[in-house]
């Protein structure tokens, strides 16, 4: 593994673009359509072989998603067809003509899974009209998906499992909270880890001193911050602080060690000096613009702004009307570390819902009916690989969750030492060693859900 996919001058290239129409409502009254937007990768594909799929979910499709994940190496091992297909209202692939709550409102679970079933009924019944190389009816379907996309392939293995014989979840973001401050404590167990988290608490202590006083123009100016108010300077530093906690993690490399814990190194420095230091530098690394700090911060930015294209609004939509998981600082009776600012609360983010999308969004959003039917409808079912990393920040909205495993199966791993969706990233000569168990284990799945298909 760790060796790049080379073309075939046979197949067309992986940077080919695809369009399946779909209809903009499959369960309401609107009978327009739309085109959704799929790649594929044939290069590995041999007849008999099965069809790996993906999405890229909340970000727009391009052939990284074909090229150059841990499904695309795996295929060569399977002689696997690949295919990522957009998810609607991301990238190209937009039912609507504008992200208004009105457009929005056939943004729901339920269309975002018919999408990829009507899909593989067609590949199924029509290969020949789907992909570009001649592809058995009978191919078996494995879905892969990391994060959010995670909870679509559990999802779609357990909703139709006619169509999908097999899913790997990696880090899937499947039990919703409103209020979800363990999030914060999932990058608490990372820098802990590493030797900083007290240093990296105190530090948020003290930016809040300073936050709920009458002047914090110093610490904006310090920082290189736009004027905001108090609790949008709070929730922008709260987004700057976990930066790279996403990052994955490798053999002597670890870019939360690098990048955060190291400017704590110093015992001698302040922490809240330490931390004006890592947010400085994560400013200057990221190349963030003043404006692209404004529109981190400013919870007014772009509200009526209802172009296309715009990944973060679709996403706050759906946080707003599917499953909340606004991350906060964890209640003061708790007595929990916290690692952003308290101002950075509830209220912070919810109180844009009917700003941006309008009244008819009903707040706060009903996580316990969310839970109800997206989570309860994975127990009991089959051939999902769940995986999720022991220091993944959103560890604990896991199947596999710090505390302990919220459904009963045995097929779960996790990966110590490792961050989000490291297992299905292209593989890496200085993988961690858990990483390419996991990876060895998933393999094991799919070979055996293949074998006993036939």
């Amino acid at each position: 593994m760790g060796t790049p996919i080379y073309p075939r001058s046979d197949v067309p290239a992986s940077s080919t673009q695809y369009w399946f129409t779909q209809p903009i409502d499959h369960f309401g009254n609107n009978n327009g359509t739309w085109q959704q937007q799929y790649l594929v990768n044939a290069t590995f594909y041999k007849p008999g072989g099965p069809i790996f799929i993906s999405t890229p979910g909340e970000t727009p499709l391009s052939t990284r998603y074909v090229d150059a994940t841990y499904p695309s190496q795996l295929a060569q091992q399977m002689n696997a067809l690949v295919i990522s297909v957009e998810h609607r209202f991301f990238g190209s692939s937009n039912p609507m003509p504008d992200l208004s709550g009105e457009s929005l409102q056939v943004l729901t679970i339920d269309n975002v899974l018919e999408d990829f079933a009507q899909f593989l009924t067609a590949a199924r019944s029509n290969p020949d009209d789907v992909f570009p190389v001649p592809v058995s009816k009978n191919a078996k379907v494995i879905f892969f998906g990391g994060s959010y996309s995670g909870n679509v392939a559990a999802w779609m293995r357990a909703k139709y499992p006619d169509l999908v014989l097999g899913a790997w979840s990696s880090s899937a973001i499947l039990y919703a909270r409103l209020q979800n401050y363990q999030f914060d404590q999932g990058y608490g167990r990372h820098l802990q880890a590493l030797g900083c988290a007290e240093q990296f608490s105190q530090a948020i202590d003290a930016v809040d001193d300073i936050l709920t006083s009458s002047d914090i123009a110093p610490l904006q100016q310090k920082l290189g911050l736009p004027a905001l108010s108090a609790q949008d300077t709070g929730g922008l530093l709260a987004g700057l602080g976990i930066l790279y906690s996403l990052a994955p993690i490798y053999k002597g490399l670890d870019l939360v060690d690098s990048n955060v814990c190291s400017h704590f190194a110093n015992s001698t420095v302040e922490p809240i000096n330490a931390y004006t230091q890592m947010i400085k530098a994560a400013i200057a690394q990221m190349g963030i613009s003043s404006e692209g700090l404004m529109q981190m911060g400013n919870t007014s930015y772009g509200l009526h702004n209802y172009a296309l294209g715009q990944v973060d609004r679709t996403w706050y939509y759906m946080c707003c009307t599917w499953f909340g998981n606004w991350q906060v600082a964890p209640p003061a009776d708790l007595g929990l570390s916290k690692y952003r600012s308290q101002l950075a609360d509830l209220s912070y983010y919810q109180s844009n819902c009917q700003r941006k999308f309008g009244s008819d969004v009903v707040i706060p959003v009903d996580v316990d009916a969310y839970n109800a039917k997206w989570f309860d409808i994975l127990k009991g079912a089959s051939n999902i690989y769940y995986t999720t990393g022991s220091l993944d920040i959103w560890r604990d909205s896991t199947v596999l969750t710090s505390t302990g495993n919220l459904l009963s199966s045995r097929s779960m791993f996790t990966i110590n030492g490792a961050s989000h969706v490291q297992d299905l990233k292209f593989a890496q000569d200085n993988d961690l060693d858990t990483v390419k168990q996991a990876r060895y284990i998933g393999n094991m799945f799919v070979s055996r859900w293949l074998r006993e298909s036939c």
